[in-house]
């Protein structure tokens, strides 16, 4: 009786232990999957900031030495005018009108006194200015751009200033233009769009750590959180990293110096708003896990009973008098190491199975369900693994023209073969290693990676003659116009390449469609013809 008792507590504890160990690896395996997905939005964010705040940092780049191109073609003009006693009004007039970029323009003789200023300001014609930027401007006598200061108007400004000279090359003071920080200026301009909604922000520190853009007014002009961010600003660096903001909120930045003007712009989103879609990511995972994970458990159970019945055994012939008979019959249990290896891989079969699940719902993630190809979150990824690998590549974005009239006439089903046999041909006419994507509705996009612009161009003429050569059911033949850029031939930028494949298709669509155009830059545009003898 005792034997029996305790034969039943051994079968109950290895079937408890067995289960405990299955659900502790199917919890391991849940939770590695939570952190996995969890870090790749982490990273997308960051890479997304970071690529945010270059963008931003380039603009502002072009915008600084564009102004400063402006004010030495300005600098030039008064060079050659400063016999002229309304030579400086003018042509701080004529500077003021050109751009809305600038606040107000000053022109400064030699002696940093006021010559010329437009607006009119009165307050300060024939005075000399005192501040740190005059005093700097008058001494090295180069093109700069100020830290932040207080001017006599009471407005906290930055300026940029170019040197003038006179004819015999002798110093003849400067042209300044001021950007007002705390009024609208171009920096709203500039940065003032923001795409997201969910705390996250940018703002832009000065060399000397001042904020000079800032979506809360009141901190303009007020020092820069010394946070991870701004640190490696100070040395010129960009990138991305985890940082905390003036109210302690643990944020994802991306950041990209302005070389021209010892700026440096910041792009921040909270940690999270950028993990909010887990929830809804990981309830999918458990709801396509919990069958196989229950299926599992099974498996084990009936597993585990098979293990304590050989178990049974032993007990039993333990008790046996015949000890040379007890050795027998125990040598004639030695399938239990088998069975052990059996339950074993039994365990690993079931947790490859899950793996596989999850990898199957992570492409599913990826992939446009009606052809197939890559959506925009695989393209982001086929794009991340091009530029970091430094491949050249070919862009084609293509739509079907007048799609909706096919809808409308022949209905989505029929509209929905024409996207499908889209994509056929565009996988008829693709290498292995393109990259082709469906955008939404009729919007298409390849990446052609190691080709150049012109072969690019006739990859798009070739699947456009094959698309236009197709007939589709009750649609019959439709076509399609297409956009071709290339990075780096047309843009040394991967999301600026996509947007001229974007213009290029505009292009197209504009021109008459089913045709393909090549973006290209003005520079590469071919000189306008000849205008015509005058008549004789």
């Amino acid at each position: 009786m005792n034997a029996s008792i305790r034969q039943v507590n051994l079968q109950r504890l290895i079937l408890a232990l067995a289960t405990l160990s299955a659900l502790v690896m199917l919890g391991n395996t849940l939770w590695a999957s939570y952190q996995v997905q969890r870090q790749q939005l982490i990273e997308k964010s960051l890479e997304a900031n970071r690529v945010y705040a270059h963008s931003l940092a380039q603009s502002t780049q072009h915008f600084v030495l564009n102004a400063q191109q402006q004010l030495a073609v300005g600098a030039e003009r008064l060079s050659r005018g400063l016999d002229q006693p309304a030579a400086h009004d003018d042509e701080v007039e004529r500077i003021k009108l050109q751009t809305d970029a600038f606040n107000s323009v000053i022109a400064v003789d030699a002696q940093g006194v006021v010559v010329g200023t437009s607006p009119a300001l009165p307050e300060l014609q024939g005075k000399a200015l005192t501040s740190a930027a005059n005093r700097k401007a008058l001494q090295q006598r180069l093109p700069m751009v100020s830290d932040p200061f207080i001017a006599h108007t009471g407005n906290l400004v930055v300026t940029l200033s170019h040197p003038v000279f006179d004819a015999d090359g002798d110093y003849a003071g400067y042209i300044t233009a001021s950007i007002h920080l705390r009024d609208p200026n171009v920096l709203h301009s500039l940065l003032g769009t923001h795409p997201y909604e969910d705390g996250s922000y940018l703002y832009v520190v000065s060399r000397d750590g001042t904020l000079l853009y800032h979506p809360e007014p009141d901190r303009v002009g007020q020092p820069a959180t010394r946070n991870a961010a701004v640190e490696a600003l100070s040395q010129g660096s960009a990138g991305a990293l985890h940082s905390h903001n003036s109210r302690g909120v643990h944020m994802l930045a991306g950041f990209a110096p302005v070389p021209a003007a010892g700026w440096g712009i910041v792009a921040q989103r909270p940690i999270d708003a950028a993990t909010a879609p887990m929830g809804s990511l990981f309830a999918t995972v458990l709801r396509n896990a919990a069958p196989l994970g229950l299926l599992s458990l099974l498996l084990i159970w009936l597993c585990s009973r098979r293990i304590a019945s050989p178990l049974q055994q032993l007990a039993q012939h333990a008790q046996e008098g015949d000890v040379g008979a007890a050795i027998s019959q125990v040598k004639a249990v030695n399938s239990w190491y088998f069975e052990a290896a059996q339950l074993k891989q039994a365990v690993l079969v079931s947790f490859r199975n899950l793996s596989d699940r999850i990898g199957k719902l992570d492409l599913a993630a990826l992939t446009d369900p009606l052809t197939q190809l890559l959506n925009r979150r695989g393209l982001e990824r086929a794009l991340s693994a091009l530029t970091a690998s430094g491949v050249p590549f070919g862009v084609i974005t293509l739509d079907v023209d007048h799609f909706k009239d096919v809808n409308d006439r022949h209905g989505h089903d029929a509209g929905d073969q024409v996207i499908a046999g889209v994509a056929q041909s565009m996988r008829a006419n693709a290498r292995p290693q393109d990259v082709l994507c469906r955008l939404g509705g009729e919007e298409f996009l390849v990446l052609l990676p190691e080709v150049s612009a012109d072969t690019a161009l006739q990859v798009a003429e070739r699947l456009r003659a094959a698309i236009e050569a197709q007939a589709f059911a009750k649609v019959g033949h439709v076509t399609i116009s297409a956009g071709v850029s290339h990075y780096p031939e047309t843009q040394s930028n991967p999301d600026l390449a996509i947007r001229q494949a974007d213009k290029a298709l505009y292009r197209a669509k504009h021109g008459g469609r089913n045709q393909s155009v090549l973006y290209r830059k003005r520079s590469q545009q071919p000189p306008p013809p000849p205008p015509p003898p005058p008549p004789s």
